[in-house]
């Protein structure tokens, strides 16, 4: 392939650049990014690797980016970069102390996704619980008609309404699930999230929680659904571990739209392998994507009926990206404006 050119702004405006457009736009270019096209001379590219950056980058005064790493290799060479927009809320992508050091401004993207990922939370509950794919395939393959009676059903049925759904995390995504789940009926039990790396058996007299939320030993008992929804630092890491699971009554539900080093994978193979986990629904994993040999995406497996792994759509919803491209132009408006608009560096 040839050396791509890098391209300078011209009228006086700014060169920018995505460096991985395609998971928010899906191949509309020219109609997903208008609002962020009328902040600059815009080149976006659907995918790129490390080795590629520096070249599309060069010239560029402002870098937009979702996954592509910006560390501060990259940083150091290009000398005219002046900010960084991460197009997610979530800013470890970029090293934030050499953006610092250099000058370099960085901005994310924060609360653009509360309703869709919440939206996607109650879907894999309601997929546990009415299996509403499983009986329209059997509709579909002929089972309906065969069946003597007017109804039949694949397994036990459940209302959500009367069943406890405890939140790890009530930030904006764990407040709009709070408030869903509240409307189906289901008993909120919001959880402390743990500060600090310490077993899982940590009293709350070790750790105080919050006034309105409970030690998280105390609320894994009490769930029918655990979902995630806390950051990934070293004390939540793997969080979703065995002393969780063990905590957990038997065939409660987990549920994962969070960052997928929040569980523990061996764990919660061996989880569901014993039984005791009525199922799992998980909307990331520790490695995206997977390998092909990934465990918790054997269909052959004993268990996998009862887990569902989706490939990380919670924030994809059409609105939601949509709101992420506003919020992004505006962002990089404010930074030419001399604004600080969800500055993080």
């Amino acid at each position: 392939m040839a050396e791509e050119k890098p391209q300078a702004g011209t009228r006086g405006r700014p060169r920018i650049v995505i460096l991985d457009s395609f998971t928010a736009d899906q191949g509309d270019v020219d109609g997903f990014w208008s609002d962020v096209r009328t902040q600059g001379e815009l080149t976006a590219y659907p995918r790129t690797s490390a080795a590629e950056r520096a070249v599309r980058c060069a010239g560029a005064q402002a870098i937009l980016t979702n996954k592509v790493a910006v560390d501060g290799a990259l940083l150091a060479a290009l000398p005219a970069l002046r900010y960084v927009g991460v197009l997610a809320t979530g800013t470890n992508v970029v090293d934030l102390d050499a953006a610092r050091a250099r000058g370099v401004a960085v901005t994310n993207v924060p609360a653009y996704a509360g309703e869709s990922v919440a939206g996607l939370v109650l879907a894999l509950i309601l997929h546990f619980y009415y299996d509403v794919a499983g009986h329209a395939a059997d509709v579909a393959a002929g089972g309906w008609a065969r069946c003597p009676d007017f109804s039949f059903f694949r397994k036990p049925l459940h209302e959500l309404s009367g069943k406890t759904l405890v939140i790890v995390g009530s930030g904006h995504i764990g407040g709009a699930v709070a408030r869903i789940g509240a409307a189906f009926g289901m008993t909120i039990v919001r959880a402390a999230v743990p500060r600090a790396a310490a077993p899982l058996t940590t009293s709350p007299a070790t750790e105080a929680a919050p006034a309105d939320r409970m030690p998280l030993p105390q609320a894994l008992p009490l769930a029918d659904v655990v979902t995630l929804h806390c950051p990934l630092t070293e004390a939540t890491r793997g969080l979703a571990g065995p002393a969780f699971f063990a905590a957990m009554k038997p065939g409660a539900l987990l549920i994962n739209t969070g960052r997928g080093g929040l569980v523990d994978e061996p764990a919660l193979l061996a989880a569901l392998g014993s039984g005791r986990l009525g199922g799992a629904g998980l909307d990331v994993l520790g490695v995206e994507p997977p390998p092909a040999d990934h465990p918790l995406t054997d269909r052959r497996a004993p268990w996998a009926a009862r887990l569902v792994v989706t490939p990380h759509i919670g924030w994809g919803a059409l609105e939601s990206r949509r709101r992420m491209e506003r919020v992004a132009a505006e962002n990089l408006a404010s930074f030419l404006d001399g604004g600080r608009l969800n500055r993080v560096v």
